[in-house]
């Protein structure tokens, strides 16, 4: 029984070892975006309007692209629901502000987005989760999901990570 555990332990081991991807020929450097480099970019962004804009994106390992962006959004402009239908996640990180989100479910009336947007627009979402927003929150919405502020409660300041298996994204350095 021991022979046949060191063995299956051995094999596992193995199995592991030729399962990773080999190192890039060029070893891969991290990128920092400081608090303080958040706070002046958000800081700086349009206040009459929502303003969703790349502080950084990079080349990662794996032949795709990560985006930071910081976003404001004023009280009086919720906005409308949105799909889209790419393969890019958002991972909304909640900083100022309180909101309620609704995540997947059916677009009503949906249409496309002003050119060159690919996305698809609603007024609203039938049947998705809602949830309310408050600063550290954080919410993961794959490529492909019904999403949108349903309700803000105050203006709304939050980042949005992108990793784009697709590389759409534009890098910004």
């Amino acid at each position: 029984m021991t022979r046949i555990a060191l063995t299956l332990a051995a094999i596992a081991c193995i199995g592991v070892a030729v399962a990773q991807t080999p190192a890039p020929a060029e070893p891969p450097s991290a990128t920092d975006v400081t608090a303080e480099d958040i706070s002046k970019f958000i800081d700086a962004l349009p206040r009459d309007r929502v303003s969703d804009r790349p502080i950084r994106t990079v080349s990662v390992t794996g032949d795709y692209r990560v985006g930071v962006y910081g976003v404001f959004r004023p009280k009086e402009i919720p906005g409308g629901a949105n799909l889209h239908p790419v393969n890019t996640t958002e991972i909304y990180y909640m900083l100022k502000g309180y909101a309620t989100l609704v995540t997947g479910g059916t677009l009503i009336d949906p249409r496309p987005a002003p050119s060159p947007s690919t996305s698809i627009r609603s007024s609203g979402i039938e049947g998705g989760v809602s949830r309310r927003i408050v600063p550290g929150d954080v919410v993961v919405i794959p490529g492909h999901t019904p999403h949108y502020w349903s309700e803000l409660e105050t203006d709304i300041e939050y980042l949005i990570f992108r990793p784009d298996p697709d590389n759409r994204i534009t890098l910004v350095d």
